[in-house]
């Protein structure tokens, strides 16, 4: 509480504030980011958003963001290092590990402004002067909407204020499928609903606002490049450049897709692996008590939540999925063990 304090009394006066989050931000890292740019805002602060990189196009309805800048853009970077040089206060969303943040990493650290990170990812490093930090909560939007009611400011939520907050939680708890989909997150997401946030939209902008190419894409992919390891419990698409390049991929539009082969039956761990220029960005999911976190930090330079992790590998795209089915095959006692158990015990 003390150091809440410290940061109550830090935003009594005007700052230059930077907020920043992850590289390929999600709807809770962008929602957490505009959704605590427009509070402070409101409170009177100089408010500066600053993404690694881009985002899909389907969370550009949020408010702010035709002011967001993206570290990649030339221009756009050289806008948020003058604003940077002015900066009191740094808040980092979304993230636990400052390699997160990719290239703006050494310019947030070397930075002399007071630094703020929330998030909800385990293993959080020492970066920062106060962090407000939660494995239990869902999503790092939930951690805002709490962190506002703190500081004495429910009533400066507003409805777009809304709208950015229970998006980040909706989709950190896939669409409140997730186990995380606890009862602080269902009291949350209906005070948000009070406060405004309009649940239906939200869910329409982001779950139903496809391309033609996205729906080619996922089509394609599902037909053609679907692997199911059904004694092993285990599908997963293995997607290249050329098929990005087929489909005009744009960014956010493989999200999702690794969801497609956890519905399988019998499936309990999925996986997603694709080309990029830099290497192959690997996503895993899971099911019930199977933990890929651990399986990601330990074979693929990864980590995150329990059921939902990524990862990468400099190997060729062959290259990782065999790596991956040959340590399914090696683990699979160990991966699978507790869920049998829990099967045994009921």
């Amino acid at each position: 509480m003390q150091e809440l304090e410290s940061l109550k009394s830090l935003l009594a006066s005007p700052q230059h504030v930077i907020i920043t989050t992850h590289h390929k931000p999600d709807a809770d890292a962008l929602g957490s980011s505009l959704g605590m740019a427009n509070y402070l805002k409101k409170k009177g602060h100089d408010v500066t958003v600053v993404t690694p990189s881009d985002y899909p196009t389907f969370l550009h309805w949020m408010k702010g963001n035709d002011e967001v800048l993206n570290f990649e853009d030339e221009k756009q970077a050289l806008k948020a290092l003058e604003k940077l040089k002015k900066a009191t206060l740094l808040i980092g969303l979304d993230f636990s590990c400052p390699k997160r943040m990719h290239e703006f990493m050494p310019y947030f650290l070397e930075s002399k402004a007071f630094k703020v990170n929330i998030d909800h990812h385990q293993d959080p490093k020492d970066f920062v002067d106060f962090r407000y930090w939660s494995t239990q909560a869902a999503a790092t939007c939930e951690l805002i909407f709490e962190l506002i009611c703190k500081l004495g400011d429910k009533e400066l939520i507003d409805k777009d204020i809304a709208d950015c907050l229970y998006a980040g939680i909706m989709t950190d708890t896939g669409g409140f499928r997730h186990p995380n989909t606890t009862k602080n997150v269902h009291l949350i997401t209906a005070d948000l609903i009070e406060l405004g946030a309009d649940n239906t939209r939200i869910s329409r902008q982001i779950y139903d606002n496809n391309s033609i190419n996205r729906l080619k894409f996922i089509g394609f992919a599902i037909s053609r490049r679907l692997v199911i390891l059904q004694d092993l419990k285990t599908a997963y698409f293995a997607i290249n450049k050329k098929d990005l390049r087929k489909y005009n991929s744009q960014t956010g539009d493989t999200e999702g897709l690794v969801n497609y082969a956890l519905s399988l039956d019998g499936i309990k761990i999925a996986a997603l692996f694709t080309e990029r220029e830099d290497g192959i960005k690997i996503s895993f999911r899971s099911v019930e008590e199977v933990a890929v976190n651990k399986f990601a930090a330990e074979h693929f330079d990864g980590g995150g939540h329990k059921n939902a992790s990524g990862g990468k590998s400099v190997l060729s795209l062959k290259e990782t999925t065999d790596k991956f089915e040959q340590l399914i095959k090696e683990n699979q006692h160990t991966l699978f063990n507790q869920l049998e158990l829990i099967h045994e015990k009921n």
